[in-house]
């Protein structure tokens, strides 16, 4: 019987160290599983920006690269890269497949013309998401993303339309495609809607990026009175020329005030971090379907700029009325009756163009004083 019970004696002694190793695991897996939990679960992010002008732009390219930098906070990406200045054409499609050869899973690409470029390339990759903005094609692994800009256009031209004694306001425009003429168009209704006898002078630069040339176009409008210069241009240049000859200034893609102190009103800007980092997070998460995102004001992807002091109160104060309006989802910017610049009825009265016809405008409205390139 005593041995018995030494046995067992023993045996405990044995079997302690073990339980006390299984009981020190157990109290430190607590620790370790929450600490486990706080790191998001799925497939690590490598994402690559394609951009079509320099980051220092201070436009359009500046608002995406700010929204880079935003997305890369994310703890499941683990990379970002961005490569800037890619002419559109065969040069793009050669950029692109060189990141998605080297593992980049998430590619953006961001100008019109790199819309074909990455259908093309996707085709061959058909594991890496691809988005593309500002296009209209779309595949199995491609998205598309933009914004409705054409809303603080619209906001955008109220404020011209006040602020002008001339009556004359320009518009230095990039190329003749959906979006800048949309942009026009929408800026002008504004214009309009404030100020009837106001007209919207148009100078095509055929530039995303060209400083001189854009300033050259700016000073080529105020030469015929234009005192508010607006502008689809990704170099402040148009705005510089402005503020020189004693005129007002209206912006685009970013905040530029502290640029142009002495002309600032207002501009049209980009938010582009929260959808970088909501379509991050739909891939990290295995969730992401090809969609064609276009956000308007109500998700906070477009906004107008503050409206600088140079803008009196009863105007900011009407601008802002149109803002929560369309915020709210309001949106009757293109809502008929709307005539063409030649007079015809291109939208009749109590209709509104639908967003595929938004997205493929080839009409200028009356008030604007110009013509669409061939």
């Amino acid at each position: 019987m005593k041995k018995l019970l030494l046995l067992a004696v023993l045996a405990s002694f044995l079997v302690l160290p073990g339980c006390s190793k299984k009981k020190e695991e157990e109290a430190k897996a607590p620790e370790a599983k929450s600490a486990e939990a706080a790191l998001p679960a799925g497939k690590d992010i490598r994402a690559a920006f394609v951009y079509v002008g320099p980051v220092g732009d201070g436009g359009w390219t500046f608002a995406h690269d700010l929204g880079r930098q935003m997305m890369a906070k994310l703890p499941y990406v683990k990379d970002v890269t961005f490569i800037e200045s890619v002419p559109e054409g065969a040069e793009s499609t050669r950029i692109i497949t060189s990141l998605a050869q080297k593992g980049y899973n998430l590619i953006f690409t961001t100008s019109f013309g790199y819309m074909d470029p990455t259908i093309e390339v996707a085709a061959k990759f058909p594991d890496v998401v691809f988005m593309h903005c500002s296009g209209y094609k779309s595949a199995e692994n491609v998205g598309t993303y933009f914004g409705r800009i054409y809303q603080p256009r619209y906001l955008a031209g109220m404020v011209a339309g006040k602020m002008t004694k001339s009556n004359i306001i320009g518009y230095v425009a990039a190329f003749p495609i959906p979006e800048v003429i949309r942009g026009i168009n929408a800026f002008t209704l504004g214009v309009r809607s404030v100020n009837p006898k106001a007209v919207v002078k148009v100078v095509w630069t055929q530039t995303w990026f060209d400083p001189g040339k854009e300033r050259d176009a700016a000073e080529s409008l105020l030469d015929v009175k234009a005192d508010v210069i607006t502008m689809h241009q990704d170099t402040p240049a148009p705005l510089q020329a402005a503020e020189k000859r004693g005129a007002f200034a209206i912006g685009y893609n970013s905040d530029m005030a502290s640029q142009i102190p002495g002309a600032w009103l207002t501009a049209p800007v980009w938010n582009w971090g929260t959808l970088y980092e909501e379509i991050a997070k739909e891939v990290h998460e295995g969730t992401w379907k090809s969609s064609k995102i276009w956000y308007g004001l109500e998700h906070n992807l477009v906004d107008l700029a503050p409206m600088s002091k140079l803008v009196p109160a009863d105007v900011q104060e009407i601008v802002n009325a149109k803002k929560a309006e369309l915020a709210s989802g309001k949106d009757e910017i293109f809502m008929g009756p709307i005539k063409d610049n030649t007079g015809k009825v291109v939208v009749e009265a109590g209709k509104t163009l639908t967003d595929d016809e938004k997205l493929s405008m080839n009409f200028l409205v009356e008030g604007v004083q110009g013509t669409i390139p061939k």
